[in-house]
């Protein structure tokens, strides 16, 4: 549950889960390449049901997630060549929690892990682009993965273990786009919008990025994402949000 904006070449900016160009690169007849790790502190709310269990509503923000959080990692890249441009995003936690039970008869202790992967891989084409700015127009398979894993240490139900998961793709189309107030500080954004497997999967942002050079930039902004996957009693429907920061390495 942790996307971004980024410039690289001349006005150029590249996005954490897309990417964007802001003018005609004087390179224009060779490929570029982008690199962006990216942190996104967000929270989660919506609802949710696993395990054949009523669904149950959680409202968590992103302190409340850090307590549990073992692994996070997210990134994205690009390549880009003229007008057009593939791109990726990857989002990965992990969190695991654990508690005792009240009477400590079935079990004395219950330990939760839960994991959710997404991956975005997408193709785009700028459509207007000046010295100032860009909009592309995009589109693109996102693929989520959602497991939980419990298990249950000492009482009758010591050992014993339980695993529910979800996995699904949505094709997602949208914009994305920057504007330069100067050569170094720019207005960066994107919204997605798709289903499939989901009901409906979107995704929008809006950052401030700053170019120290050629080949770094960095992006601070405001991130939210939601998905409604509901399928064999399996519900996913939450929508994560907040802020957002990156760097871009470009070469």
């Amino acid at each position: 549950m942790v996307g971004l904006a980024l410039p690289t070449f001349g006005r150029t900016a590249e996005l954490g889960p897309l990417a964007t160009t802001s003018q005609a690169s004087e390179n224009a007849d060779e490929w570029t390449f982008t690199v962006a790790p990216y942190f996104w502190g967000a929270g989660i709310s919506g609802d949710t049901a696993q395990f054949g269990v009523p669904e149950v509503h959680i409202d968590a923000d992103f302190g409340d997630l850090l307590k549990n959080l073992d692994f996070a990692f997210m990134a994205a890249g690009e390549a880009r060549y003229d007008r057009f441009s593939i791109f990726g995003d990857v989002i990965y936690t992990k969190l695991g929690a654990d508690g005792d039970t009240r009477n400590g008869i079935l079990a004395d202790s219950i330990d939760v892990t839960s994991k959710m992967f997404s991956g975005l891989l997408g193709v785009g084409y700028s459509v207007l682009e000046d010295q100032t700015g860009n909009l592309d127009i995009v589109g693109g398979i996102k693929v989520w993965s959602v497991d939980t894993d419990i298990s249950f240490n000492g009482g009758v139900f010591g050992g014993r273990e339980a695993s529910d998961s979800a996995t699904w793709v949505d094709g997602v189309v949208g914009v994305r786009g920057n504007y330069f107030f100067t050569p170094e500080i720019y207005l960066t954004g994107w919204g997605l919008v798709g289903a499939g497997g989901a009901d409906i999967d979107w995704d929008v942002a809006l950052g401030l990025g700053y170019k120290f050079d050629d080949t770094i930039s960095a992006v601070a902004g405001y991130r939210a994402l939601g998905v409604n996957y509901d399928s064999d009693g399996f519900v996913f429907d939450v929508v994560q949000q907040g802020p957002i920061f990156g760097v871009a390495i470009r070469f």
